[in-house]
């Protein structure tokens, strides 16, 4: 069986009620579940919640809440991980058997269902992965970075590469906090690692990557979903 799990916990501190906040007329984690419903990858769209209120919304959307997230994993310091292994054992206790899960994060407006899917026809196809994931390359050069010194003056973070042209320069990529497609059982297994050798990067353009984690970020998110939606890519 193939599911999503998409976590959203209720107590988000520099966006209160991040996750069920309202975006362009909806609440934002409508936006992971009508993709992963559209998508028709998943057998199952499960919302792991520690929030009734949340839990409320995500089944109006047609998603499903068959348990209520412990508050010991809904805290600030819970990692991704974790919440999925949590989901995976208490589905399997519901005698649930879960073989692939995308762990889909709550707060992605402009995530497409084309790339989704493209992802996890890649894990799929693909026996020597256990995950794929979203990325994004970094815009600028990291090795040509400056840092600030105890004096406060600047220096380069890499000395050796300050002065060279950035095609001459190896290509560096960030998790783009969109998606992480990945075998069940690489999720249950402590050794495995999502950003490791057996996992593959979906590329994403710049342009459909929001980070959103102040109000800054939900404000620029508005602007590039209204570009996006005027274009018709949405």
């Amino acid at each position: 069986m193939k599911v999503a799990i998409i976590p959203a916990r209720g107590g988000s501190k520099r966006i209160p009620l991040k996750n069920i906040r309202d975006f362009y007329g909806k609440p934002m984690i409508a936006y992971p579940i009508e993709a992963a419903l559209a998508s028709g990858c998943f057998d199952k769209v499960i919302v792991s919640t520690d929030s009734i209120d949340i839990a409320a919304i995500a089944q109006s959307f047609g998603a499903e809440v068959p348990f209520i997230r412990p508050a010991e994993l809904a805290d600030d310091f819970i990692g991704t991980t974790p919440v999925v292994r949590h989901a995976l054992n208490m589905l399997a206790q519901q005698g649930i058997d879960v073989d692939i899960c995308c762990c889909i994060y709550a707060t992605t407006p402009l995530l497409q269902v084309n790339i989704l899917r493209e992802a996890g026809e890649t894990l799929l196809l693909s026996p020597q992965l256990d995950y794929v994931f979203s990325a994004c390359r970094f815009v600028f050069p990291i090795q040509r970075a400056l840092v600030t010194n105890e004096q406060g003056g600047v220096v380069p973070f890499d000395e050796s590469s300050i002065g060279k042209r950035s095609q001459d320069l190896t290509p560096t990529y960030h998790d783009a906090g969109q998606f992480y497609w990945g075998r069940a059982a690489a999720f249950l297994d402590d050794r495995s690692q999502v950003f490791g050798p057996k996992a593959q990067m979906q590329v994403l353009p710049d342009y459909l990557v929001a980070d959103i984690d102040t109000l800054e970020d939900w404000e620029r998110a508005e602007v590039l979903y209204q570009v996006l939606k005027k274009q018709g890519k949405l």
